[in-house]
């Protein structure tokens, strides 16, 4: 990004108030070596701002009404689970939501007693940590591509692609009418027109985008929103469609921990792994900031087409 990107983008942020120092700020980045760090920075306080806007459109578990599977096997986990939304809310906020009663971390082992275990927390989410590692330490160089989000929920992905990526599209595919509505409301509301587009769809009806897209993500799409039938279906379309050589897929958890419970013979005869693609290493340590869980680093995992 040169110099001017970096002064538009500035002034997206900037009230009235703080533009009147902007002169100075300028003049300071022309001569300092931290303009990239400042820029992400940037970056992630436009974020925020989304997530910001789109937290008080949802309740706190930030489920749509339409997602009763997804909340029974929430429900159903051997350990209690809860889910929170890691775009929505960072460390800070949970702590601060801990502090008001309106959320816990731990639950409690006998009713009435003093005796607690930590919550298991889910997302289906990327947080804005995640996004940077993803698009700055995942993936390369997508200027001129295409990158498709299965699943797109919130917006996360496709926020970040714009933001942190020369990606000259980015299509969430939704099948929730309420996520569809929220993204496209941020979609308008920051500009993003130009290179993000959300198809209100089920994924198995978007062969011709999966055939052309260049980059997949795919972020606990299908385990907690299908029937097992409905998943292997869902995998079956992805390795038939996304064929693309050397195109690029992003899964959270990796592909095998996905399909642990879809132990059929016949699909994963069919699915071909070994033939399809293959993992591409990659290194977790660069990008561990503060601010960063390594764990959650791990739960992403990149696969080359062959």
């Amino acid at each position: 990004m040169n110099f001017n990107d970096a002064k538009n983008e500035i002034l997206q942020v900037l009230s009235k108030t703080e533009r009147q120092h902007l002169p100075k700020l300028l003049e300071w980045l022309k001569t300092s070596d931290d303009l990239d760090d400042f820029l992400v920075d940037n970056q992630s306080v436009i974020l925020q701002s989304i997530a910001e806007d789109l937290r008080v459109c949802l309740p706190l578990e930030a489920m749509a009404p339409s997602e009763t599977m997804a909340i029974q096997k929430t429900q159903q986990k051997p350990h209690p689970t809860v889910h929170v939304d890691a775009f929505l809310y960072d460390e800070e906020a949970v702590d601060s939501l801990c502090e008001e009663g309106k959320m816990s971390r731990n639950y409690c082992l006998n009713c009435g007693s003093h005796r607690t275990a930590p919550l298991e927390f889910i997302s289906h989410s990327f947080s804005i940590p995640e996004l940077q590692f993803l698009f700055h330490n995942v993936l390369p160089d997508l200027t001129g591509k295409l990158v498709v989000d299965v699943g797109s929920r919130l917006g996360a992905v496709l926020f970040g692609g714009y933001l942190y990526s020369a990606a000259s599209q980015l299509v969430g595919v939704e099948i929730s009418s309420e996520f569809v509505k929220l993204q496209t409301m941020a979609v308008e509301k920051y500009g993003f027109s130009d290179r993000i587009q959300v198809v209100h769809a089920d994924i198995r009806s978007q062969a011709a985008l999966v055939q052309n897209s260049d980059v997949l993500i795919m972020n606990n799409v299908f385990e907690y929103f299908m029937e097992p039938s409905e998943q292997m279906q869902a995998w079956l379309f992805i390795s038939h469609n996304f064929r693309k050589k050397g195109a690029l897929l992003v899964t959270v958890p990796s592909i095998q921990e996905a399909l642990t419970l879809l132990q059929d013979a016949v699909f994963l005869e069919t699915l071909a792994l070994g033939q399809w693609i293959e993992e591409v290493p990659l290194d977790y340590s660069v990008y561990l900031k503060n601010d960063t869980d390594p764990d959650s680093l791990k739960q992403i995992h990149l696969y080359r087409v062959l």
